[in-house]
Formats: structure tokens, C-alpha cells, sequence
């Protein structure tokens, strides 16, 4: 009867195992924001978990917040969010962004963290993706290491789970 009981438990804990690692390599996986750059959306030390799934059955939109290996040094993930898409022509002036000409609506930057940096036209590659911070007087994104390559973005930030009081649906 001990050892029926027993086998049963090691048998609940290994499929539970074994799910968990298939959950976080192939679906979901918690990340932790480190910095202000995505103020106010995500704040430093938010926990989130991003989908690593949908890559498979969407496109990557213009407004989604994505997690990627940083260009520069692929040891490290940056999380932005996503502001031309390839084939676009992406020019900002004294802080306003512009794709192909026309005004960007851009709700999620407050204006207390918009800033006046210029930058010309960029026609942004196949198969990349030119991605901003939210709070852009200190955000390092595709201002500075340019467009970001479909092969370095993994996941999607999709809910956050901490701190209490921030659980919810990223929008």
C-alpha cells in the first residue's frame, strides 16, 4: 500500500516535471524586467511571463512588446516594443515618431517620458524589426543598435504576474 502510494506520488512529480520544462521551453517563460525603459507599462523588477509560442501562428505587430537578445551582446535580452515593421520607413522629428510619412499614435508614452531626439528616415530590412522603449529620454533601443533581426526576438510579453498590485494582461 506504502510504495502504491509512494509510486503514484513520484509518478505526479515527474509528469509535473516534465510539463513544467515543456511549458517553459516551448510556451511560457517567467522574465524579469530590469529597468525603467518600459515605464509605465512594465517597471523595474515586474515579473512577467512571455509567449514563446506565438512566433509559430502570428506575425510580429507594430505595438507588441517583445523580448530579444540585444544585438550587441547576445548574452543579454532587452524588452521593447515594436514600432516599424519590415518594409517600413521609420523617421522620427524632435521626438515624434513617423512611419512612411504619417504620425505614429502612440498612447503608451506618456508625455513626461516622450523626449526631442531626431532621427532620419530609416527604411527598416526584411525580416527586422525597429523596437523603442515606452519611457524614451532613457531608453537604449533601435534608435542606437538599429533594427533587430526576426532570429533574436523570442518571445512576446503577454501577463504580468508581480507584483500584486501590477497583475495583468500587457498591453
Amino acid at each position: 500500500m506504502r510504495k502504491t502510494i509512494l509510486l503514484a506520488w513520484l509518478r505526479d512529480i515527474a509528469i509535473a516535471a516534465v510539463a513544467s520544462v515543456l511549458i517553459v521551453t516551448f510556451l511560457y517563460q517567467p522574465v524579469r524586467v530590469e529597468g525603467t525603459s518600459m515605464a509605465p507599462e512594465l517597471r523595474n523588477q515586474d515579473r512577467l511571463f512571455i509567449n514563446k509560442f506565438f512566433f509559430h501562428f502570428e506575425k510580429i505587430q507594430r505595438d507588441e512588446i517583445v523580448v530579444f537578445h540585444y544585438p550587441l551582446d547576445l548574452r543579454k535580452s532587452y524588452i521593447k516594443r515594436v514600432i516599424g515593421l519590415p518594409g517600413d520607413t521609420v523617421s522620427i522629428l524632435d521626438g515624434k515618431v513617423y512611419i512612411d510619412g504619417k504620425p505614429l499614435y502612440e498612447p503608451y508614452v506618456p508625455l513626461r517620458y516622450r523626449d526631442t531626439r531626431s532621427m532620419p528616415p530609416l527604411v527598416v530590412p526584411p525580416d527586422e524589426y525597429f523596437v523603442m522603449g515606452d519611457h524614451r529620454s532613457v531608453s537604449s533601443d533601435s534608435r542606437s543598435f538599429g533594427p533587430v533581426d526576426r532570429d533574436l526576438i523570442y518571445g512576446k510579453a503577454d501577463f504580468i504576474y508581480w507584483p500584486e498590485s501590477a497583475v495583468g494582461v500587457v498591453r
